[in-house]
């Protein structure tokens, strides 16, 4: 069984909500990268999102897109990326999945991305930018690994989130706002009806994110979905400095409040 349909099986009995931190691949460094996903497993995260650095992330704000720049710019690669999932899974069994856009996939070759994905132990794929005319040809790829392909809705999307989840697997990404990824202060979407309308869709877990920035507003939303997703306000913390383990300790508590917070 895929690990992200395990892990909120798993869950679902411990009636618990998943917490869902993001990460940039990359920076400020790849090694880095390898020990927030161990000390994020460690403040009681469920599942890890490893973003792979794009020069153009439309769904992305100001604070993402300056992690992607810095990574790219440290000649964060692909190939680099996959050989420290593949060495993350030497220390950890957490469901991971990447968060990247198309044209990633499509110019590192479909077959061989999603082949490299199940070697190194990858669990799903969240892609911001999969227009719904390619979804099928690349879900036949995927389900041939036993790699999600994770839908994102918008409060916008209404009557087309039917088609969106449509044939997804693992969780919907449920993004809270209207805009790009970022920290706020708080959400002027009605999550209640919003997630109420997602649930008449699909019975997939609902993962809440886009603006989550700390463990009040997670605590306040968490009723409400399956998971929460934190992202911008995590990528914050890594950008502040210092040493790795200064990183690596702020982020901890950071992570450890919202996983108290939510459960």
């Amino acid at each position: 069984m895929n690990r992200i349909v395990e892990k909120f099986n798993y869950l679902k009995e411990k009636n618990e909500t998943a917490f869902i931190p993001f990460v940039t691949a990359g920076d400020p460094d790849l090694d880095t990268t390898l020990e927030l996903v161990l000390t994020l497993e460690k403040a009681g995260a469920d599942i890890i999102e490893i973003g792979i650095p794009y020069s153009d992330p439309m769904a992305d704000g100001p604070v993402i897109q300056a992690s992607s720049t810095r990574a790219l710019a440290n000649g964060t690669k692909i190939k680099f990326i996959m050989d420290k999932v593949n060495k993350i899974r030497e220390f950890t069994q957490i469901p991971l999945v990447y968060l990247l856009y198309y044209n990633s996939i499509f110019k590192y070759g479909s077959e061989r991305f999603f082949e490299q994905c199940k070697e190194v132990g990858i669990d799903g794929l969240i892609i911001p930018d999969l227009p719904l005319e390619e979804r099928a040809e690349v879900i036949e790829i995927a389900d041939k690994y036993d790699i999600c392909i994770i839908p994102m809705v918008a409060p916008t999307s209404k009557a087309r989130i039917k088609a969106i989840t449509n044939l997804g697997k693992g969780f919907v990404y449920c993004v809270s706002v209207n805009g790009v990824t970022g920290t706020r202060q708080n959400l002027n979407t009605d999550i209640k009806e919003y997630m109420d309308l997602i649930k008449s869709y699909t019975d997939m877990p609902k993962g809440l994110g886009f603006g989550i920035s700390n463990a009040e507003m997670a605590k306040a939303y968490a009723p409400y979905c399956e998971a929460i997703i934190v992202g911008s306000a995590i990528i914050k913390l890594v950008a502040g400095g210092g040493t790795q383990e200064e990183i690596l300790k702020r982020v901890y508590d950071f992570a450890l409040g919202i996983k108290n917070a939510i459960n």
